[in-house]
């Protein structure tokens, strides 16, 4: 499926910044669930300096600076992304136990380091808490696969966990989220991310965007799309009876109940991924004046029709 993507960010500043220095992860990234066929990001004003980079994570990232006073910043991200489909029917059942995948990040002296580890830890906005392995823990029963827990706990976040979109915003712990039981999609993940770690098992935060439909007879509203969270939990390769030190990322989106081999589907695009959303967040950075400021956002994704 071709998608096209339109992200919109902009700030109004009272009274003018300054100068400014921004860092931008925006632009879509190729992975073996979509190839990015074009992506461009057009930053008014125009800035003085701009580099562009491959962060940490693999994920494209921009710099840029505004050195001259300003009311308005304005970014634009266009993309062009064709998703593809790359799961294989995986059978939950004939994953690993959870408890050999958790035993497979411990330390042992002379064994093989597995890149994954680094996810198994806390992470700023996701602290290694017990009332994350609290939730969890029912979940988990004695040797039970790792992906079909994994996507049992999905399960129970999407039933028990009521989607309020004003309920917290991007600096809300994660625990609290977890306490008051309601959030979005960034809570929803990290909320998830915390129980899975818990559990010592390796999860990554991904953002990203979702393809939806408007009611039948109304037509597709520009601008009235949203960014989109999920996560990715890890499942190592199995070979006699032994795990492996590389294996596969399976995409599990509590919001909407959904999972997939390295993505949950063909109408999903990932933009980066990170520890949490402190690593991918959108749009950051260090500003000279503009004591307040309000920020609009606008995302439209549509597909693009064959020729």
């Amino acid at each position: 499926m071709l998608l096209h993507i339109t992200h919109t960010t902009t700030y109004h500043y009272t009274p003018q910044v300054n100068t400014a220095q921004h860092m931008a992860h925006l632009l879509p990234r190729n992975l073996a669930s979509q190839t990015v066929k074009q992506a461009e990001l057009s930053i008014s004003p125009a800035p003085a300096a701009r580099s562009e980079h491959v962060d940490v994570y693999g994920n494209p990232r921009t710099f840029f600076s505004l050195p001259s006073a300003h009311t308005e910043l304005c970014i634009t991200a266009t993309s062009w992304v064709e998703t593809h489909s790359t799961d294989t029917a995986t059978d939950v059942k004939k994953t690993p136990a959870w408890e050999k995948v958790r035993d497979h990040f411990l330390y042992h002296a002379g064994a093989a380091w597995d890149a994954a580890n680094e996810f198994v830890f806390a992470s700023p906005y996701v602290p290694i808490d017990s009332a994350f392995a609290d939730y969890a823990r029912p979940t988990f029963s004695a040797n039970k696969p790792v992906l079909q827990a994994a996507c049992e706990l999905m399960t129970r976040i999407h039933q028990e966990f009521t989607y309020a979109s004003e309920s917290t915003d991007i600096n809300t712990p994660a625990l609290e989220a977890l306490q008051q039981r309601q959030g979005v999609c960034q809570d929803f993940a990290h909320i998830l991310l915390g129980c899975l770690r818990t559990q010592g098992l390796a999860a990554r935060y991904v953002s990203g965007y979702l393809l939806t439909e408007p009611p039948e007879g109304q037509p597709r509203l520009i601008g009235s799309d949203a960014s989109h969270a999920w996560v990715s939990v890890y499942v190592p390769d199995v070979q006699d009876d032994t795990l492996c030190t590389h294996g596969q990322w399976f995409d599990l989106d509590p919001t909407n109940n959904r999972w997939g081999l390295n993505s949950p589907g063909v109408d999903y695009v990932t933009l980066a991924l990170g520890r949490d959303f402190g690593d991918v967040s959108p749009v950051r950075g260090v500003i000279h004046g503009g004591a307040s400021h309000t920020l609009e956002v606008g995302v439209t994704v549509m597909p693009v029709e064959a020729n």
